[in-house]
Order: C-alpha cells, then structure tokens, then sequence
C-alpha cells in the first residue's frame, strides 16, 4: 500500500506562503519523491467587522478590517519519512498546514 500525503497550506502572507511550497519543492526534488503540486485556488477575500468598544454598540463601529488568504495544495505520493519530515519540521507562525493521510492500494487488491 502507498500512502498519499495531502497537504493544504494557507495564509494571508503570500510570500511566506510561497517560501514554503518552494522549500517543500526543492525537498521532494532532492529525495525522488513523487510531487504534485502545488494547485493554487483562488484567493478568499475576508472582512472583519471592528469595534471602538467591546460592547459591540453599532455607532460605535469601525472600518472593517479586510484581508486576502491564498491557498495552496500539494501531494506527496509514498515517502512517508519525507513527508513526517516536511510536516514535523514546523511552518512559520503565519502558515496554516492541514495534512491528510490516504493509503492507495493497487489495482486487483
């Protein structure tokens, strides 16, 4: 059985995002790995309603605060000590990592 690791990496820090996908790259290039990736969507576009009291008093309100997360996704077929090295070895404070895990069996098994 191939294990399949999937990852979903996001951030508002579109730099550091792509930092990360590039090192991930060069690290999957190095040891062989299969890679596919990465897959951009398109950007979400978040707005956040802001409050000069805690009270939550609407004429004491704001501008809304909005910002951009950019998504990416990779793949990462066998090399599991790649990809628990990839993931253990931790991402900056401003990337959010979600990481799948899916074991593929052959055809005619």
């Amino acid at each position: 059985m191939t294990i399949v690791t999937r990852l979903t990496l996001s951030s508002g820090d579109r730099a550091a995002l792509d930092g990360v996908v590039s090192d991930i790259k060069e690290s999957a290039r190095r040891k062989g790995a299969e890679f596919k990736g990465p897959h951009s969507e398109s950007p979400t576009e978040l707005s956040v309603p802001q409050y000069a009291n805690l009270d939550g008093d609407a004429d004491a309100r704001l501008d809304d605060w909005s910002y951009t997360v950019y998504t990416r996704r990779l793949e990462i077929v066998g090399h599991d000590a790649l990809a628990q090295e990839i993931v253990d070895g931790g991402f900056p404070h401003s990337v959010r990592a979600e990481v799948e895990l899916d074991q593929v069996r052959g055809a005619g098994r």
